[in-house]
Formats: C-alpha cells, sequence, structure tokens
C-alpha cells in the first residue's frame, strides 16, 4: 500500500512539473520585483556608528500630520536600533513652519517632513505631489509614485535645492468646505471668501471667489470672526479637534480640491549622501512603512470623526452638473500652468498619463463598493 501511495505522489508530482511549467511558458512573467536583485547579493555590512538628525516641519504637535513625521522618526530609530536617532521638532521650536524647507536644503536640519504644496513659491511643480485638484486619489498616488516614475521625478525636483525626497505619509481624500454659506451650484461660489492653498486657491480666484491661504491655526479665528466665509484644511480626523463644526453650519462636499493628501519626506543631501548604505536602506523602508500606516490609521479615525461632525452640521454635496463643470474649469487651469512651467508639464503629463492607462482596470472593477448590505441591495453599488 505504502508503495503504491509512493508511486501515485510521484506520477503527481511529475505530472504537475511538466504540465506546470508548461503553462507557465506560455507567456513570459507579468512583471517583477527589481529590488530582489540588489537584497539577493548584500555588499554591505550592518554599521556601528550613532547618528543623530534633527526633524522640522510646518506641523504643530496637535496635528496629526505631526503624528506621521514622529512615527517616521520611531520606525527609523526601531530598525536601526536606535543608531540613527532623529528628534522632531514641530513649527517654530527650531525654526518657523515655512522656513523648514530651508532649514533643510541649508543645512541646519537634516531632514523634514511636509505637504509638497507649500512650497509652490519655489517651483510650481511641487504642488503635482501633494494635491491635485481631480487629481490622484490615494491608490492612485502609490501607483504613480512607487510603480510608474513619480519618486524619481519627485527626487528631481527636491534635488534642485540640494535635497533627497521621499513620500512619507498618504492620508486620502479631503473633506469639503465647511462653510456659513450653502453652496451646491457653481454660481453660488462666486463672491465667497475662502481658504484654501495651492492651485485650487487659483482655481477659485478664477471663478470670482476671494481666496486666501491661511496658516492652519488662523482659520478658525477667521470663521469665527467672519473674516472668511468657508474654509478646507484636511481630512475628517484632521479637523475635528479644530473644531470648524462649532462654527459653520454646513460642509460642502466632495473635497474635490484634494482627492489624496501626499506628504513628503526631505533630507540634506550632504547629510543624506553621507549615511551607511544599510541606515539608507533603512530610511527608504520606514519611509514606505510610514506611508501604508498613515492612510491606515487617518481613515480609521475618518469614519468616527465624520459620524461626530453630523452630529452638529448639515452636509451638503456640489451637484454632478457643477462638479463637471469644476473639472472643466480646473483642466483649463492646469493646462495653462503647465503651458507655462516645463516641470509642471512633466509631471502632470505623466499623472494624466497613468490616469488613462489606469481607467480601464478602474471600469472593470467597480460595481462592488463593500457598502452595508442593506445599501447594496438597494442599488447603491458603486462608491
Amino acid at each position: 500500500m505504502k508503495k503504491r501511495l509512493t508511486i501515485v505522489v510521484t506520477c503527481l508530482m511529475a505530472f504537475f512539473f511538466i504540465f506546470g511549467n508548461a503553462y507557465a511558458g506560455k507567456r513570459e512573467k507579468f512583471g517583477e520585483d527589481p529590488r530582489h536583485k540588489t537584497a539577493k547579493r548584500v555588499k554591505f555590512k550592518t554599521s556601528d556608528e550613532k547618528i543623530r538628525w534633527k526633524m522640522v516641519m510646518p506641523w504643530s504637535k496637535g496635528l496629526l500630520f505631526y503624528d506621521i513625521a514622529q512615527h517616521f522618526a520611531d520606525s527609523v530609530r526601531l530598525a536601526s536600533a536606535g543608531r540613527l536617532d532623529i528628534k522632531p521638532f514641530s513649527a517654530g521650536e527650531l525654526v518657523p513652519a515655512m522656513q523648514s524647507f530651508d532649514a533643510v536644503s541649508q543645512g541646519a536640519a537634516q531632514v523634514g517632513h511636509d505637504w509638497p504644496g507649500y512650497w509652490k513659491g519655489k517651483n510650481e511643480a511641487f504642488v503635482a505631489f501633494a494635491s491635485v485638484p481631480f487629481g490622484l486619489d490615494a491608490e492612485g498616488y502609490n501607483i504613480w509614485l512607487y510603480e510608474k516614475g513619480g519618486i524619481e521625478m519627485m527626487q528631481e525636483i527636491y534635488g534642485k535645492f540640494n535635497l533627497f525626497a521621499l513620500p512619507g505619509g498618504q492620508c486620502g481624500q479631503e473633506m469639503g468646505l465647511f462653510s456659513n454659506k450653502k453652496a451646491t451650484k457653481m454660481e453660488d461660489f462666486k463672491g465667497m471668501r475662502i481658504r484654501t492653498p495651492g492651485w485650487f486657491m487659483d482655481i477659485m480666484n478664477n471663478l470670482g471667489a476671494s481666496v486666501s491661504p491661511l496658516p492652519g491655526g488662523e482659520v478658525y479665528l477667521a470663521l469665527e470672526r467672519g473674516v472668511i466665509d468657508a474654509a478646507e484644511f484636511s481630512s475628517p480626523a484632521i479637523n475635528y479637534p479644530m473644531g470648524f463644526d462649532e462654527i459653520t453650519k454646513y460642509v460642502i462636499q466632495p473635497g474635490v480640491h484634494q482627492p489624496g493628501i501626499q506628504c513628503g519626506l526631505f533630507f540634506n543631501k550632504d547629510a543624506y549622501e553621507k549615511l551607511p548604505e544599510d541606515l539608507k536602506w533603512i530610511i527608504d523602508i520606514c519611509a514606505k512603512e510610514t506611508q501604508l500606516w498613515s492612510y491606515n490609521w487617518i481613515n480609521s479615525l475618518n469614519a468616527k470623526a465624520i459620524r461626530l461632525f453630523k452630529e452638529k452640521v448639515e452636509f451638503v454635496r456640489m451637484d454632478e452638473a457643477t462638479r463637471i463643470e469644476f473639472r472643466k474649469t480646473t483642466k483649463e487651469y492646469i493646462d495653462s500652468v503647465k503651458a507655462k512651467y516645463p516641470d509642471v508639464k512633466k509631471v502632470m503629463d505623466s499623472q494624466e498619463a497613468f490616469i488613462k492607462d489606469y481607467a480601464d482596470w478602474r471600469e472593470a472593477r467597480g460595481g462592488v463598493a463593500p457598502w452595508p448590505y442593506e445599501t447594496y441591495i438597494g442599488g447603491k453599488t458603486y462608491e
């Protein structure tokens, strides 16, 4: 009996080997991990040097963005067993919030955390690595950055300022506008005084609104005093502690201005290049881990925050015709920026090409949005 079983198993193994290989040989392998070759033959040794770095940012300790920066520093400390110790400094502790970029570029600190759109005045293309109205969502940013050349373009732009950069936190879609005016149509936004930064600021100004990119710490007071009618700042979890629902009546959805909040890590190039090879890999892997963790963490908190907001403010939605008009207006604006700035054209052409390439898969997989059972059988199958 045992002999027969051995013969059967041997025959099955031979069958799967022959026909499995025959099947696999019909086409070449579909994709590969290019890092595998590097990892297969590690040529460097673990360093024993202890390095201390300072990290600056535009965030105060009360913002979850600060926690994302802290998370990266913690990950590096853990993975390196303390050999690379990055100490975070919140806005104003070491340098003012909007001087963090220059501080790292000049070597006063070794690493910074940001929302790249803050550096719009240095190079217009920075906005594309932060949030593009009607542009990449969290999934899109991750694929474009890691698989479609986005990181290389990011490093090229930061590199012009003596910086090395990596993605450093993806927070998903932002909320829309907290507002004391109920605006759902294009004409409703004319004359509104709004807080928003980046390209959406210019787009809204072109539509007849009056827009200011107020710092986050000034938004509450400006809304309370009626200096502005509406403001957006970030995701539900980040907005909730700021208390905007206490002084506004509405939230105008969706957040068309930022389908994906992409943060960045930037390093003084001279300091980075002096690092031992093993610590460079630790930074790279910890940055990816922070990118993954931040999205999951923030969106888990968003689910709770949005329910709390609904207790105090009314959620209204721009109608479909308005969103389509916004999309047209946005394209016209971005095309004009591309025509003016070669760096913007290069980056946005790449993002737009990816969006087109991805469209077939996005459509093919549609119709299975994970709504609650009652919602789905009630006919709402798409997100």
